[in-house]
């Protein structure tokens, strides 16, 4: 392993082979067959790793940041959140309970009872990306574990350290033999891995492109895909430009762009256009890019050469097409400067493609409609971004939208780990998250909690509140969030019980 700042070898990792991957998915689907895991342990053991992963925090941020691409301050950041994620997880095995609906809806099933039971899919596969080594794998791991499931874990080859230490730390506060497997792996074992019968249910996160050779893969099973997407942020004429500003700093250029909630796309009002303009440039003109381990760097390298190549291309395609590089647009050493550019068509790769890099485009709209329009232009996205106080504005545009959640009074890069989690069109399928319904069966949210399911939910909603950043409403469609349980309806009256069945 390589560490992409520096170029220096860092560690030796094995790669799994066939042999590996066979013994691996039996003893998984061996253990879920025969072992009782009580649900009692596997919250003990959920707190336990939290308390464990929080205890280790350097330790962990070092080895994010050795790896990847984060600096120390980031990377600390993301060793916060993992284990706020373990105990979201831990938080939700409780909550696995059944139902009893009801049964005599007929005249031929008068006096009939029911009752809906949920138990672990089986054997889960996790296939991770390198912009987030440990969280990520949490957020699959931990709802998997916490609904009694096995759980693969196929990290990126290129970041696999922070995995198989999250790994060391639940096995050892109790994760049984045959539950939990991290297998460093090239794409052929991770094609044999999900394309296996005995694997039950896939989670990916990763580009669109892989990710349909995943869902090909994985055939009528089901899936959770998270595929990323062109995110908007964008700014009305009543935008508070001390707020906005450093959030779209932060936002287009921490992890160096390598986000699928980046922002990508910046649509500010004609009248405060060239306002913000001019105190973008110059508030990206003090992002400090350094050493990853240093306390003052604020932005890391690109993970790769190749990475570093199609952000270049990208850019000078763009250029090449009409459009205007603000500040940046230049490589340095393996970083690819923060960068801002204007007037890009609306034709080329960097307009509809996500570039998952530090790079963010500018552009003007004069009506609602318009930003509407333009935002609109990625195929579905997962998250928009929204600067106004206009209540009436909020609301059309949470309706209009075409993503998965709508930050108001943040940009698109915000994301509450309690919350459901994914996109819509080609950004994904399915909704990741932590409660309840994150450890259901199955896919569709309306089998798990018809009352949850709305078009659009408001987590906090106030005109008051609607230049504070933080207010995420959530576009959940028709799926929700990941589902990890199967459903067993039974019926009781003039007829046997029948035998538990998986809901489809």
């Amino acid at each position: 392993m390589v560490d992409p700042d520096s170029g220096l070898a860092i560690a030796q990792v094995a790669m799994a082979g066939r042999a590996q991957l066979e013994a691996a998915v039996e003893s998984a689907a061996d253990a879920v067959a025969s072992t009782a895991w009580p649900s009692s342990e596997r919250a003990a053991t959920l707190h336990a790793a939290a308390d464990q992963v929080a205890d280790a925090a350097e330790r962990f941020a070092r080895l994010i940041a050795a790896e990847g691409i984060k600096t120390i301050r980031e990377a600390r950041s993301e060793v916060s959140r993992a284990a706020h994620t373990l105990r979201l997880s831990a938080g939700a095995v409780h909550g696995l309970t059944g139902s009893v609906p009801q049964a005599d809806d007929r005249p031929n099933t008068a006096g009939w009872r029911s009752a809906v039971r949920v138990g672990p899919v089986g054997v889960v596969a996790a296939i991770t990306p390198y912009n987030d080594p440990l969280n990520l794998v949490a957020h699959k791991v931990g709802p998997a574990l916490a609904a009694g499931n096995a759980v693969f874990v196929k990290p990126d080859p290129r970041t696999p350290l922070s995995a198989l230490l999250l790994a060391q730390v639940l096995v050892d506060c109790g994760v049984p033999t045959g539950f939990l497997s991290v297998l460093p792996a090239n794409r052929d074992i991770a094609s044999a891995l999900v394309a296996d019968p005995r694997v039950r249910f896939v989670s990916f996160t990763g580009g669109r492109r892989t990710g349909a050779l995943v869902q090909k893969a994985a055939g009528v099973r089901r899936t959770l895909m998270e595929l990323g997407g062109v995110c908007p942020t964008i700014l009305f004429d009543d935008a508070d430009l001390d707020v906005a500003i450093p959030a779209l700093v932060s936002g287009a250029y921490g992890a160096a762009g390598q986000n699928c909630i980046h922002v990508q796309r910046i649509l500010v009002h004609g009248e405060l256009y060239e306002t913000t303009r001019s105190r973008l440039v110059e508030a990206i003109n003090q992002v400090h890019c350094g050493p990853k381990m240093s306390e003052n760097s604020q932005m890391g390298p690109l993970i790769d050469a190749t990475a570093l190549d199609r952000v270049s291309r990208m850019v000078n395609q763009a250029v090449e097409a009409g459009a205007r590089i603000l500040t940046g647009g230049v490589t340095d050493g393996p970083r690819y400067l923060p960068t801002l550019i204007e007037k890009v068509p609306h034709q080329t790769a960097l307009a509809r493609e996500e570039v998952f890099g530090p790079v963010a485009t500018l552009e003007p709209f004069s009506t609602p409609d318009e930003a509407i329009s333009l935002a609109n232009r990625g195929g579905g996205g997962i998250h928009a971004g929204l600067f106004t106080s206009r209540r009436e504005i909020t609301d059309r545009l949470c309706a209009a939208l075409d993503v998965g959640g709508v930050v108001i009074g943040g940009t698109s890069d915000n994301r509450s780990d309690a919350l459901p989690f994914g996109g819509t069109g080609s950004a994904g399928v399915g909704r990741e998250g932590r409660d309840l319904r994150s450890c259901r069966h199955d896919g569709n949210q309306d089998l798990a909690d018809p009352a949850h399911h709305l078009m659009r939910h408001a987590v906090k909603h106030d005109s008051q509140l609607l230049q504070a950043s933080g207010t995420i409403v959530l576009c959940s469609q028709i799926f929700d969030v990941s589902t990890l349980c199967r459903r067993g309806v039974h019926y009781a009256g003039n007829i046997a019980t029948h035998h538990p069945v998986e809901s489809r």
